[in-house]
């Protein structure tokens, strides 16, 4: 189970950290799902270019693609 800190911001200085606590979200669910995925060397190097040129991590171009090419079908 992921912990994650509970903070205070203030708006006129930094966040007060002596006052932070962990938090638990039992319920919390993740957005998406890790796969795994064989892809010829010479289409990921394709797709880590286009990815560059873009300015993007590859990965999330990846999804990107993947999900204009369902929104197509």
């Amino acid at each position: 189970m992921k912990k994650l800190y509970v903070k205070e911001i203030r708006i006129e200085g930094s966040a007060n950290w002596e006052k932070a606590e962990f938090a638990e979200f039992p319920n919390l669910k993740p957005t998406s799902t890790a796969i795994s995925l064989r892809v010829p060397n010479s289409v990921l190097a394709r797709l880590k270019v286009q990815a560059h040129r873009r300015g993007m991590p590859y990965q999330s171009f990846i999804k990107s693609v993947l999900a204009a090419a369902v929104e197509r079908r």
